[in-house]
């Protein structure tokens, strides 16, 4: 039982390293004064990469404190 709340642990750990290095970087500095920050095509392929790298997260983040916890307890 060990083995595989360590094997869930370590997988959902990489998928959170992962996830958060792929994210866009939520602050835009001095391009939000002049409105660089948006192309003319807009954003929606973006929008949706984005919010499933969000999703992604969240599960793994839920996943590796699960698993923490129960690693803890055992």
């Amino acid at each position: 039982m060990t083995i595989f709340f360590s094997i869930i642990f370590l997988i959902s750990s990489i998928s959170l390293i992962v996830s958060v290095l792929l994210q866009e970087s939520k602050s835009e500095g001095l391009g939000a004064l002049t409105g660089g920050g948006q192309n003319a095509f807009g954003r929606s392929k973006l929008r949706t990469f984005e919010a499933m790298l969000s999703k992604i997260t969240t599960v793994s983040a839920i996943v590796f404190m699960i698993s923490a916890l129960v690693l803890a307890v055992i």
